[in-house]
């Protein structure tokens, strides 16, 4: 059984996602484009490709939704889900609505990155989903933008100021 924190939760940790009330629903969506909600009833709904929608409903209860008569996602009790399987279907949901290039972002292979792990996983994953992945590209952000990513802290910057001073950038 999973809750509205943990739904918010996974939903927030992907980049450029905005939280918002839509007709007395607690809705998510990406650059304008909703992929989640939760309904007062306790539902989750989501955007999903067929394929996903499918795959995921073989393994949890729920039901598809449709629109003018076309399928466009699926419906879950989120008393119904565990935590594991929320997570799964926030990250593809917002995969079938974000941007591609915002998707492969978020999908960088982080041997591919010289950021310093010891910013943590959070920080880590709101830099890659920003395009961020080298120090390189940190140099040219302000400490401001990068507070405004979810996931990004004090900690986050003071190591990372840290890292490309030793390096030689700013």
């Amino acid at each position: 059984m999973t809750s509205k924190t943990q739904l918010r939760k996974a939903a927030l940790g992907l980049p450029q996602v905005e939280e918002r009330s839509h007709l007395g629903t607690l809705s998510f969506s990406v650059r304008g484009k909703g992929f989640a909600s939760l309904t007062g009833e306790g539902v989750v709904q989501v955007w999903l490709t067929d394929e996903d929608a499918e795959a995921f409903l073989a393994k949890v209860p729920g039901e598809r939704l449709a629109r003018a008569g076309e399928p466009f996602g699926i419906a879950v009790p989120l008393a119904e889900i565990n935590g594991k399987d929320l997570n799964e279907l926030i990250r593809l949901a917002w995969s079938c609505r974000a941007p591609e290039s915002l998707v492969r972002a978020q999908q960088a292979d982080p041997a591919d990155s010289d950021l310093p792990t010891s910013i943590g996983r959070p920080a880590t994953r709101a830099l890659h989903g920003a395009g961020v992945t080298t120090l390189a590209q940190l140099a040219t952000w302000t400490d401001e933008d990068l507070l405004a990513l979810h996931g990004v802290g004090p900690k986050a910057i003071r190591i990372l100021t840290e890292t490309l001073h030793e390096h030689g950038l700013r």
